[in-house]
Parts: structure tokens; sequence; C-alpha cells
């Protein structure tokens, strides 16, 4: 199984064709127009299996599947508390492994922005953990921990690390969070400022001694979005 997240910038009816090319079985996308609601019909086709959230028509997050893969969405709660965070979007591939698709918001919140949207809905949902890989946007590194958060980027690694989740990309690259040597974000598109904010987490029986994992080249990706896809071939 071949899996890609990007955040596509938006647009993604123009941008799915340079998309195609990396040759994803799945791909979890952040920032992309619906689907049901486009003009563009080549996109429409492109998106013939997917599920997709969003406030809006424009800017969302899709799943988009090969034919050969089945989807179908879990109903899991978004409510912590009083509050609903984003956005996440769970469903089920080939009826057996869970798919958490992630790109967190800020949330109009002065202090559970971001990572802690994720940390909520981690609490909420932790019984749900189970084969799961999640993907996406976080929004997050732990070079923006603050000392008196319980909800900071390494809390929530810790408490996935505890359910046996772990992320591919510092399991695979034997990187440590926080120093990894490649982002997947400039801000401003400015390759002076380099971030790392993408991630696939999973449980650890989902990776083997042929797993690998990769990031877009800047070159390319670069000319369509401030992100590089982040991309993950899991192999038995």
């Amino acid at each position: 199984m071949r899996l890609v997240t990007w955040n596509c910038n938006g647009a993604l009816r123009k941008k799915f064709h340079e998309l195609s090319s990396l040759n994803a079985d799945i791909y979890i996308i952040q920032e992309c127009e619906d689907p049901e609601q486009t003009k563009d019909i080549h996109y429409k086709e492109w998106a013939n299996s997917h599920l997709w959230i969003g406030e809006n028509k424009n800017k969302g997050i899709g799943v988009f599947m090969s034919g050969e893969y089945s989807l179908e969405p879990l109903n899991w709660s978004n409510q912590y508390k009083d509050h609903t965070v984003k956005h996440f979007l769970p469903c089920l591939v080939n009826k057996q492994i869970r798919l958490l698709a992630v790109w967190t918001h800020h949330n109009n919140s002065p202090t559970f922005g971001y990572i802690g949207q994720f940390w909520k809905y981690l609490q909420t949902n932790k019984a749900q953990f189970k084969k799961i890989i999640l993907a996406g946007d976080f929004n997050s590194n732990v070079i923006w921990d603050k000392w008196d958060r319980w909800w900071n980027h390494s809390d929530c690694t810790n408490e996935l690390h505890e359910l046996g989740i772990v992320s591919a990309y510092h399991s695979l690259m034997n990187e440590q969070q926080g120093k990894e040597s490649q982002p997947t974000f400039f801000l401003q598109r400015n390759i002076n400022k380099p971030y790392h904010i993408d991630y696939f987490y999973l449980s650890e029986h989902f990776l083997t001694p042929k797993s690998n994992v990769e990031i877009g080249e800047q070159s390319k990706w670069l000319d369509l979005s401030d992100h590089l896809p982040l991309i993950l071939e899991l192999s038995k």
C-alpha cells in the first residue's frame, strides 16, 4: 500500500495530474475543494472514490482512493466537552484498516489551536485508535512545545506511543522529533523558513523492513504549494 499526504494549498482540480504522478493507492489531501460541488469534470472523475469534509466547498480535507481499495466513513465524535474540534476525517479502508485524515486548525482558540485540537480529538476517540494510520497536516512540531501545557506535540506523541502508534518518518529515518533533516513545509514558500509539520503516525505493526518514507522534491512541489507531499510505502 502506497499513501500520500499533502496540503495542496487549494485548487486541487488544477494539480491532481501532478499528484497522480506519485502513483499512490490512497491520497490524503488538505485544503482541497469538494469534488461533489466542482464544475471541473476531470477533477470529479479523478475523485471517483473519495470522502471529503469542509466548512465550504472550496477548502476542506479529502481522502481519495484507487479502484483497488474500498472506503467508508466512520462515525467518530468531533466534540470535546462543549467544543467542536477540526478537521478530522476518520474512515475505514478495505473494512479493516482505520485511517484518520488530519488537518488541524487554529479554530479561534487562544490556547487549544492546532495540536491542541488534535489532543482534544485524541481524548475523545482514544479507544478507536487501534490498527490505525493517521495522516496529514498537523501544523505542529516539538520546537513549539510550551512548558506550561499538557497538550504539546511531545505530549500527543507520547500518548500515541502508549497506544503503540509511532511516526513513520522518525522511525524509518531514525531521527528525533524536532530534529528532522527534511522539512515538509516552507512558510510563504521561502526556502529559508523550513519546518516539518506533516506526519504519518501508525500502529507500529504496519512497519516492516521493506517500509519506506520519502518527501517530494522542492524543485517540483513548491511551484504548486507551500507543502511538500509525504509519501509512505507499506509492504508485507
